[in-house]
């Protein structure tokens, strides 16, 4: 299982936190991020923001990469500080 956890207004639009998907349908964060679009037209909306950042085991990732069960994958917008 991949863990997939949900910050800030993204959590707030999506309505809830985390999710637990089977790694075996989502193997790398391209396929990931596409399966998460499909589940309806919101999540499609929020998730294809070109802002929109994404960690994979607490690392910023900038390109695809391969997932394996036990990931931990986290979508969040950018931090503005002040």
């Amino acid at each position: 299982m991949i863990k997939v956890l949900f910050f800030a207004q993204i959590r707030d639009q999506l309505g809830l936190s985390e999710l637990q998907l089977p790694s075996a349908e989502n193997n790398d964060l391209t396929t990931l991020l596409e399966n998460l679009k499909l589940r309806d037209n919101n999540w499609l909306s929020v998730l294809s923001k070109g802002s929109l950042m994404v960690a994979v085991n607490q690392t910023m990732q900038a390109d695809n990469v391969v997932l394996c069960s036990g990931d931990e994958v986290a979508f969040f917008p950018p931090v503005t500080g002040g």
